[in-house]
């Protein structure tokens, strides 16, 4: 048996295949060690999604590497996006490491701590029979705290959008089947996680390639009877069929947020046209004004792109305009990355780096004021709060979060009072907001 490091990267998708492996090698007997210098096996799994991914990835692949002469490593395993992207200059170019396994070799990552000789990736010249699907019999070691988890419900997307590598990194899009999710949901209950994050690459599309017609509504009507959790959220929808069965499941049920996270990537319609996406001011307009009568308080999370190739200055004020007229309650913003093998790599003009950077600021500024606005609102009201325990900002205050934000991507609630004795991490308390401090909140538990 040997000691194992791990340092996972990326998304939570990838968080989820980096679980399962943990979960491979737990059940073999290996020891899971936090500290590199001590770990006789070190994993990398790697994200490759844009250029600010790949170079955190060749960090932490080097860095691990250098516990091969300072440390007590004698293995170095690359998994993951980046080892399915470009398995040729890993080995090339890196030679300290010593395996490297695509995102469709997860079971073997067992046999490549043993030492045994496994092929890399082809490269995106895979076979369909060779795309890999968890499910509820694969056992997770859970990264994220005991009382919140992620389920990955599909794997892979069948969208070409210009810019995106995915596809190709992951493969055609293939759902799980509802009994295995609702198997899974149970078995996290089962272990006290309250909160669950469905992901997948275009959850909207949930079912699709199984025939179920509104496969995401009726997966969520199936969670819903799950007992013991308290929480369901969704992330990443597609703009194209957002069914009013979704909209009336979410709307009525007490246990799935009023939560929609729907990346637009933009707004003008010759830019959506060249992403390969379609729509336009006036159709993501109404689609985003549907959501919200369908759902009453609902908080709408989307997620744009400034400086595509082509994009021009009045491109950009449109989807500033827009996003002040919509007034979204979070807005995340990415300066476009130029990436090899995606249809937008040959797309011209470009535009320049320094312009690109210059409008996500800009359109974050104008972000920041709006949130601010929103978050003042919420002053003075009660509100369920899940604890996560001590703040991350300072051992002399507990950290919450409200049903309008989600892991890891939005602010959390700051609580600095409480004066009904003791608050335990992972349970649903009350509290009252009495401060709001940029994204975040300050609050006071009150039952």
């Amino acid at each position: 048996m040997a000691k194992i490091g791990f340092i996972s990267l990326g998304c939570p998708k990838n968080l989820i295949d980096s679980e399962v492996m943990l979960g491979l090698i737990k059940k073999e007997g290996h020891i899971l060690t936090t500290d590199a210098r001590d770990a006789e096996v070190i994993i990398v799994n790697t994200c490759s999604f844009i250029g600010d991914s790949k170079r955190e990835s060749i960090e932490a692949i080097l860095e691990a590497a250098r516990h091969k002469s300072d440390g007590s490593c004698q293995r170095l395993i690359v998994t993951g996006c980046l080892a399915e992207r470009y398995p040729q200059e890993i080995r090339s170019d890196m030679v300290e490491v010593d395996a490297i396994l695509g995102t469709n070799q997860v079971l073997q990552i067992t046999q490549a701590i043993k030492g045994k000789a496994i092929p890399p990736p082809n490269s995106f010249g895979r076979s369909s029979g060779d795309f890999f699907l968890y499910d509820h019999t694969m056992l997770r070691e859970l990264i994220t705290p005991r009382y919140s988890a992620y389920m990955k419900i599909a794997e892979g997307c069948d969208h070409t959008c210009s810019f995106c590598i995915i596809p190709k990194i992951r493969g055609p899009y293939r759902s799980r089947t509802i009994d295995s999710l609702v198997r899974e949901a149970r078995q996290l209950a089962e272990k006290g996680v309250r909160e669950i994050t469905l992901v997948s690459q275009d959850t909207t599309c949930y079912g699709s390639d199984l025939g179920m017609p509104d496969g995401l509504a009726q997966l969520l009507e199936a969670l819903d009877r799950v007992e013991g959790l308290a929480w369901i959220r969704f992330l990443y929808l597609y703009p194209n069929i957002i069914g009013n069965r979704l909209l009336e499941i979410v709307a009525s049920s007490p246990k799935i947020c009023k939560y929609i996270d729907m990346p637009l990537q933009h707004v003008s319609a010759r830019v959506l046209k060249s992403m390969r996406r379609g729509g336009d001011r006036d159709s993501l307009t109404r689609l985003v004004e549907h959501v919200r009568r369908q759902i009453p308080g609902v908080t709408f999370r989307t997620t744009m792109i400034v400086g595509y190739p082509g994009e021009t200055e009045e491109n950009f004020e449109e989807l500033k305009s827009f996003c002040k007229e919509m007034e979204f309650d979070r807005l995340g913003v990415f300066a476009y990355s130029d990436e090899d093998n995606t249809p937008a790599f040959d797309c011209a003009p470009k535009v320049a780096g320094t312009i690109a950077n210059h409008r996500r600021r800009s359109l974050m500024t104008q972000q920041a004021r709006i949130a601010g606005r929103k978050n003042r609102n919420l002053v003075g009201r009660e509100l369920p709060v899940l604890i996560e325990g001590p703040s991350r900002e300072s051992d002399l205050l507990l950290q919450g979060r409200l049903e309008s934000q989600a892991p890891e991507i939005d602010g959390v609630c700051l609580i600095n009072d409480s004066s009904i004795g003791e608050v335990k991490t992972g349970e649903f308390r009350t509290i009252r907001i009495t401060r709001a401090i940029q994204h975040d909140l300050l609050g006071a538990v009150v039952r």
